[in-house]
């Protein structure tokens, strides 16, 4: 469908009202946190300081933004040219991704107020301020790289030959800030060694979080290749998709060779076997998202059906999403304040808001700028 096309579609639909009205919820309970404070909104406590907007909104929103550093990096630095249709999409998924995480964070923080203290009150030592830093920059860098359809959109030609000749430095850049922020969030927890349970805790927290980064990319492409063909009417890029899909066994594998060894030299291995919460969900993680997923994905057949290559992505960011919670919200914390913490209401209204909003965003991009490449020339961005 042309985005001509796509203009012309009525602009109202029951979508669209219902993102409407949980972006306006959201936006509502933001106000009465700034107004009334944390308290009024959240069940956060002095025991659970992380609750879900810390373990879904930002160790998620983190690791299911990476589809765009794993695409750019595989068409700009590894020579994937067939890929180049998925680039736009991915980068746009990746942009809104870490726009949703900074504005769940702002309603999180104890003092929003505060935050640009980050940029004159240096702590080289602090992982936050190096997670805070190649946060703001990598999005600063996938604004650019986004930048290219807005100019096209409105003729700017300048401006979009400029970042063309800027995109192998700008995807070095991406890729070195996704590794460093993606593996410092693993070492937010490395340093909590008492209060995370022994078959999560290693040092290798970072590799493993840098890794599952990596294998969920490009699962999240293929779930928004797939919505964005379905919603929008148009073609499957279901060759390219199987392409790049090829990479997620691998990775998988070496998770697996990581977790196991890691658990095997630290002694914990017997631990797997306790029988207790902590144990089920690392069976679950290992065997229903990486195992399984693992296998689908090896097998030809699966990356050329559409079906297949879909619920095997599922599976994959299923398991990132139950490991960063396993990690940092139920694995966490002394035995006796295991149940101190369950999500307010109003804060589930927050993060549906945000995403929302990052759906929404997507649509209006998909419709008003020359979002998918049948639509452009090559540029930067494609």
């Amino acid at each position: 469908m042309t985005r001509e096309n796509a203009l012309r579609r009525p602009p109202i639909s029951p979508v669209v009202v219902v993102l409407g009205a949980l972006i306006i919820l959201g936006l509502v309970v933001a106000i009465i946190r700034y107004v009334n404070g944390l308290g009024a909104i959240s069940n956060l406590n002095d025991n659970t300081a992380w609750g879900l907007w810390i373990s879904f909104d930002l160790l998620c929103g983190v690791a299911l933004a990476s589809g765009a550093f794993i695409t750019a990096s595989m068409v700009y630095l590894f020579g994937g040219e067939r890929l180049r249709p998925l680039v736009r999409p991915a980068v746009l998924t990746g942009f809104l991704g870490y726009l949703i995480v900074i504005l769940a964070l702002m309603v999180d923080l104890g003092r929003p107020d505060r935050i640009w203290h980050l940029l004159i009150y240096w702590n080289g030592s602090s992982v936050m301020f190096e997670v805070g830093w190649c946060v703001m920059l990598y999005t600063l860098v996938l604004a650019l790289e986004f930048s290219p359809l807005v100019f096209e959109r409105f003729g700017m030609e300048a401006p979009r030959r400029l970042i063309h000749a800027l995109v192998i430095p700008l995807a070095i850049a991406g890729a070195t800030l996704s590794t460093l922020h993606q593996s410092s969030l693993g070492s937010l927890f490395v340093v909590l060694p008492d209060e995370l349970h022994k078959i999560w805790f290693t040092p290798l927290l970072p590799l493993m979080f840098w890794l599952t980064a990596v294998a969920v990319g490009p699962a999240m492409v293929i779930l928004e290749s797939t919505i964005s063909s379905r919603v929008f009417k148009r073609g499957l890029h279901l060759d390219l998709l199987g392409d790049l899909a090829k990479v997620i066994p691998f990775v998988l594998a070496a998770y697996i060779l990581v977790k196991f060894g890691d658990l095997i030299g630290s002694g914990e291995l017997g631990l797997l076997f306790d029988g207790d919460l902590e144990s089920g969900l690392f069976w679950l993680e290992i065997i229903g998202f990486v195992a399984l997923p693992m296998v689908l994905f090896s097998r030809r057949a699966v990356r050329e059906s559409n079906g297949w290559l879909l619920f095997s992505a599922l599976l994959v960011i299923s398991g990132v999403i139950l490991s960063r919670f396993a990690v940092s919200l139920i694995a966490i914390g002394r035995p006796e304040f295991a149940a101190s913490y369950a999500p307010h209401p109003l804060e589930f209204a927050v993060t549906v808001g945000v995403v929302a909003a990052g759906v929404a965003a997507f649509g209006l991009a998909a419709r008003y700028l020359p979002l998918f490449v049948e639509e452009a020339p090559s540029t930067a961005a494609e």
